[in-house]
């Protein structure tokens, strides 16, 4: 009777263990999640600004007042999916004036704009490479056993991704 006891406290024991374990790796990538949610969020506002700071200098020198309209229609309550997407659109729409009007690279101030800009697209890369090689690993703790029980129990739920890459390769992996 003794041993039975003490067998089922062992067992216990190591569930817990076990337990306390895995739910210590969703907590670390949940950490690792949130910082890299918030570093893409000060790049993205960033970005928002440089590309604020382009449009007057455009403007003035092509006399142009319809320029980069996608900023204007990013909500103040944008999520950074959202904001990625429609900052992406609005680079986009710069370099597309720039190709258009070489003589822009003349200007001293928007050629300093656009080094910041471009030192800050590698700072959101980067970021986002780093979000979403976390959410692959949070997201296999999710999918895989042990850790789904965790999850079940947690209420963890799949994340999602900047890109359809990271997506496609995470699927690949589930399949084997």
């Amino acid at each position: 009777m003794v041993e039975i006891i003490i067998g089922i406290i062992v067992v216990v024991s190591f569930l817990l263990f076990i337990f306390v374990i895995i739910h210590n790796k969703f907590q670390l990538a949940i950490i690792k999640i949130d910082k890299a949610e918030e570093d893409i969020s000060l790049y993205l506002q960033k970005k928002e600004d440089l590309l604020n700071r382009a449009k007057p200098i455009i403007t003035k020198e092509l006399k142009n007042e319809e320029l980069l309209p996608e900023l204007d229609i990013i909500p103040v309550d944008a999520n950074n999916f959202v904001a990625h997407s429609l900052l992406k659109k609005a680079s986009n729409e710069l370099y597309k004036i720039l190709d258009e009007n070489e003589k822009l690279l003349k200007s001293k101030p928007l050629n300093k704009i656009l080094e910041e800009f471009n030192d800050n697209e590698e700072d959101i890369m980067g970021a986002i490479k780093f979000y979403n090689d976390t959410v692959v690993d949070f997201n296999k703790l999710v999918a895989s056993f042990p850790s789904k029980i965790v999850a079940f129990i947690k209420r963890y739920r799949k994340k999602e991704f900047y890109n359809n890459e990271k997506r496609e390769m995470f699927e690949i992996l589930n399949e084997k």
